[in-house]
């Protein structure tokens, strides 16, 4: 059997350790042959691939990244994209693909799947977001650097006695900002599922000062105030429909300093979250998706996406894994809260 990988959407710490995985136990185990396509669905779409073997995947596992490249290239909006996948497939002899990546790239391939391509997913997104499974890899990594960030800021805070508002990546789910904010000591937390009160934040802001403390706030970039809209870079939208999101943090450092008078400075972390070496956990965790999704390749388990549940890996139904997002929950939000101001 020949089986494709491809990795699409942004890339993220973790991505070369499922490579690996997979190519490794699919050669020693099974004897498969593997094709990696380049740029997420565009190596499949223009046949554009190169072959992987043991020697292809060596030393990178610690590798931040993806080997194989990554792009938002979106077949269904492509003219006669679908088909043109179909043949390039049959034309290199590929029977199976095995997908990487978040809730656009699984989408696809729920699609694909239901037309009739053999596919197998393996999820991705450091936010974290994606439905029925516990954890997504590079999302621990994201969080370990956000945390850093924060525990760095802290130090300048007191230094200079101002607000350091802190931009982290979270389109609907603030998954990275709940849980930096958390492990950081950040005095407040501002997440896509609960829109906020500028009021309220300021108020938060003044009773930190009244304890001789600076604040921390983590917002996460599509946060929105009450009666607010998502602050958007640009009003281009990629071929999944997103807009590009950021500056919510700036926006707000702004509006603190002129309601409270207060120095405030916003820090934008921005593509540093899904760059570099991947953490132990990622490591571990990419790992054994790829060795699952080898496996379900080779029991012929199609239209799945391997998924961890508690410690076990399991298989869900791609349809399931892409039909909503996880958002952060309210009762956690409610536990965080207990730290603001």
């Amino acid at each position: 059997m020949r089986v494709g990988v491809l990795t699409g959407g942004g890339d993220c710490p973790g991505l070369n350790a499922v490579i690996r995985a997979v190519v490794r136990k699919g050669i020693q185990q099974y004897g498969y042959e593997f094709l990696g396509f380049r740029d997420g669905w565009r190596g499949p779409l223009e046949g554009d691939a190169r072959p992987l073997d043991v020697q292809a995947v060596r030393g990178i596992l610690p590798r931040g990244g993806t080997i194989l490249g990554s792009s938002r290239t979106n077949p269904f909006k492509i003219e006669n994209g679908v088909e043109r996948i179909r043949e390039n497939l049959a034309k290199l002899g590929v029977d199976a693909l095995i997908a990487i990546g978040g809730e656009d790239t699984l989408g696809v391939a729920t699609k694909l799947h239901d037309l009739g391509v053999k596919v197998v997913g393996v999820p991705k997104t450091i936010d974290n977001d994606l439905n029925a499974t516990d954890y997504t890899f590079g999302f621990d990594t994201a969080v370990n650097i956000a945390t850093e960030a924060i525990d760095r800021l802290h130090t300048t805070a007191e230094s200079h006695r101002r607000v350091q508002v802190v931009e982290v990546m979270g389109r609907h789910a603030g998954w990275i900002a709940i849980h930096a904010g958390m492990a950081g000591g950040a005095n407040v937390i501002l997440i896509p599922e609960e829109p906020f009160d500028l009021d309220q934040v300021c108020e938060w802001v003044e009773s930190r000062f009244r304890s001789n403390y600076s604040p921390i706030i983590v917002i996460a970039e599509g946060a929105v105030p009450k009666e607010g809209q998502l602050v958007r870079q640009s009003q281009e939208l990629d071929a999944f429909g997103h807009v590009r999101l950021g500056g919510i943090g700036e926006v707000l450092a702004a509006e603190i300093e002129k309601r409270t008078g207060k120095e405030s400075r916003c820090v934008v972390l921005g593509h540093v979250q899904r760059g570099g070496t991947p953490t132990a956990f990622d490591r571990w965790l990419a790992t054994r998706f790829g060795l699952h999704a080898i496996d379900a390749v080779h029991d012929g388990d199609w239209g799945k996406m391997v998924a961890l549940r508690g410690t076990d890996i399991v298989r869900v139904p791609l349809a399931e894994a892409t039909k909503e997002l996880k958002v952060v929950p309210k009762e956690l939000y409610e536990e965080a809260k207990t730290f603001f101001g």
